[in-house]
């Protein structure tokens, strides 16, 4: 990737890696780019509720304004619902201002094309070059900054076709995250009939993501339990992802909604070619469970881009990640947790099952990770080792389809990551040692391996 664009867009910590003036040059060169073919380029801005979420919106409208660009603030919206938009208005470009599930420190700016994809690489490239050399722009007059009117209204009557049903009956705690989603997302599920308990609905600048939302579910988990609700949902800060907890407390992550979204699609003649996309992190058990349902899976790196480019290339509908990206490409461009919620409420309401027999339908395996030090030059080599990949075979062969084994590089650090599943916790923390440590003694100098469960 290039210096400013990660997987997500550029992020940073707000002043010191992302500033205004990046954010204003990042208006200049987006709107150059990604207007280039109109006279005067439309730009949608939506953002989150970090305090500098405004300012941010402010100096990356300016940039746009500087080249004639006409720019829609839509205001605290979801990311997801900026796609929608950005779609809705045949802009040239949308642009959201977040930085997902991490602290309010961070703040990030994410572009989407016209059609609400996340840029190419191409030409992301294309608009850091301009900022990192310095390039010229034309600068334009006649340019706006306008503000539209109930945005919120194009997206809810999008995600709303796709259910057939509404909520009533069910008691469901929502947690937004006191993040975007904070405003319509209990608004929505109330006027679909649903009982509603909202938590992390105040936002103040600063509480997004602290302590709630998908990446902290116990306060979730206790409420439903408290309240006696038939299931909770979970947000992250720019509401693009979603986790659940079922009626007696237990997470129902990504893996799991994805096994029960994908082979409901599957029953119904819905789910393209029977497949659904996941990336290697995902729970094995996803893969038998999908399989016993008649589905296969397709997996690609971890990052919910590379999960849509294959979806996009391999025409597939349904795809995701465990951390609860879930992209349901019949209905959305990205990630999008109100429109999974939706779909894994209507689920509920006509199965007729408790929302914990639902989640009990795939097994999680117990997972463990062991770091095997390896110096960065030499951690693609274990790709051409023989006796590492002879390793790797009997490991896989000895499972028989009950467990697997994935060996990934870390990308900042000096380790080969040695990750193995399977049925016995025992047995996978010996198997997952003696491999890493056969990696230690091919690859480097002696170092001892060390052992840490993820998942037990």
């Amino acid at each position: 990737m290039g210096k400013l664009f990660g997987t997500d867009g550029v992020r940073g910590i707000y002043e010191q890696d992302l500033t205004l003036e990046l954010a204003y040059g990042l208006g200049q060169a987006g709107a150059s780019v990604l207007g280039r073919n109109a006279h005067r380029p439309k730009i949608v801005i939506g953002r989150d509720t970090r305090e500098s979420g405004s300012p941010l919106e402010m100096a990356l409208a300016k940039g746009i304004l500087a080249v004639g660009g006409d720019v829609l603030l839509v205001g605290v919206l979801p990311t997801p619902a900026v796609a929608v938009i950005t779609r809705a208005l045949k802009a040239d470009a949308g642009v959201v201002i977040s930085a997902s599930h991490n602290p309010y420190e961070f703040n990030g700016i994410k572009f989407f094309n016209g059609q609400g994809f996340k840029l190419a690489d191409a030409v992301e490239n294309e608009i850091e070059e301009i900022i990192l050399q310095s390039q010229a722009v034309p600068l334009k007059d006649g340019g706006s900054i306008q503000t539209l009117e109930n945005p919120e209204v194009f997206y809810l009557n999008h995600i709303k076709k796709a259910i057939e049903t509404d909520f009533s009956g069910l008691r469901v705690v929502l947690d937004c995250a006191n993040g975007a989603a904070y405003n319509i997302a209990p608004a929505l599920f109330c006027d679909l009939g649903a009982e509603v308990i909202v938590i992390g609905d105040k936002p103040d600048g600063k509480n997004i993501n602290a302590g709630c939302g998908s990446t902290h579910l116990t306060p979730l988990q206790q409420r439903v339990v408290k309240e006696k609700a038939d299931i909770g949902i979970a947000f992250d800060g720019d509401a693009d992802r979603c986790l659940a907890v079922d009626n007696h407390g237990n997470i129902i992550d990504g893996d799991k909604i994805m096994n029960l979204i994908g082979s409901r699609m599957k029953a119904s003649g819905r789910l393209k070619k029977d497949t659904v996309v996941v990336t290697v992190m995902s729970n094995i058990g996803l893969d038998i469970a999908l399989n016993q349902a008649g589905c296969q899976t397709i997996k690609t790196d971890v990052g919910d881009r590379y999960v849509l480019e294959a979806m996009i290339e391999g025409d597939y509908n349904l795809g995701g990640e465990q951390s609860g990206h879930l992209i349901l490409l019949d209905h959305n461009t990205t990630g999008d947790g109100m429109l999974t919620a939706l779909v894994l409420l209507e689920l509920l309401k006509k199965d007729g099952r408790d929302a914990k027999t639902l989640g009990d339908l795939m097994t999680v395996y117990p997972q463990i990770l062991v770091n095997a030090r390896v110096e960065n030059g030499r951690k693609q080599d274990y790709l051409h080792d023989d006796q590492i990949q002879k390793k790797i075979k009997e490991v896989e062969t000895h499972f028989h389809g009950q467990g697997r084994v994935l060996i990934r590089p870390s990308g900042t650090e000096p380790l080969v990551r040695v990750m193995i599943e399977g049925k016995d916790q025992n047995e996978l923390t010996r198997i997952a040692k003696e491999l890493a440590q056969l990696i230690e003694a091919r690859l480097s100098d002696s170092i001892e391996a060390v052992g840490r469960p993820v998942v037990a």
